[in-house]
């Protein structure tokens, strides 16, 4: 296979943010809908992809960012700050049904603390980092984080470690995660 841009750790990880907000989107159009389960399968789905995503990022992008980046340990511990934030919210939200009371508010809490850390990765962080990592470590640190979303945990661990080498520990967490998905049948489209 043929080593692009598009294999690059800046273009899967932008990729995953497009993925997400558009499933805030579809969050958005269905607030009204009739259909609860829907809704619980929509925030299910950008959970799960969210938990992939920050676990992928706090193993290999953040420790890239500490090593490579002029003020990389302040500007990746402030990241993960803001995914533990998310990761907070996104169990809150995993306990409750679409008609509960607070449903709403965690889901736009959940969608303002994301689309604020996305914002602020692709505003200064990617940059910085593009600056400094040649395009061949990019495309290596981004098969490390395909590899590493898909050995991810599915679900919210708020109380795990976020930083090496604590956080090697997400693949013992994924399997049980994966089992307990595909009993529940939690994250397939109904």
């Amino acid at each position: 296979m043929t080593e692009t841009s598009s294999d690059d750790v800046i273009a899967v990880l932008t990729h995953d943010h497009r993925e997400v907000l558009a499933l805030f989107d579809e969050l958005d159009r269905t607030r009204d809908s009739a259909d609860p389960k829907r809704r619980k399968n929509l925030a299910d789905r950008v959970t799960i992809e969210l938990v992939r995503h920050a676990t992928a990022e706090e193993q290999f992008l953040y420790p890239a960012v500490r090593l490579n980046v002029d003020g990389g340990a302040e500007l990746a511990d402030r990241e993960i700050g803001e995914h533990a934030q998310v990761e907070l919210a996104l169990k809150e939200l995993h306990g409750m049904q679409p008609d509960d009371e607070p449903f709403e508010a965690t889901l736009r809490l959940v969608i303002d603390l994301v689309s604020a850390h996305i914002a602020e990765e692709e505003q200064i962080l990617f940059p910085r980092l593009r600056a400094v990592c040649t395009a061949e470590d990019l495309v290596a640190i981004g098969k490390m984080v395909t590899t590493g979303k898909k050995l991810a945990p599915t679900r919210p661990h708020p109380g795990a470690p976020d930083t090496p080498p604590g956080n090697l520990t997400a693949p013992g967490l994924a399997v049980v995660d994966r089992i307990r998905d595909a009993f529940s049948g939690r994250g397939r489209e109904a």
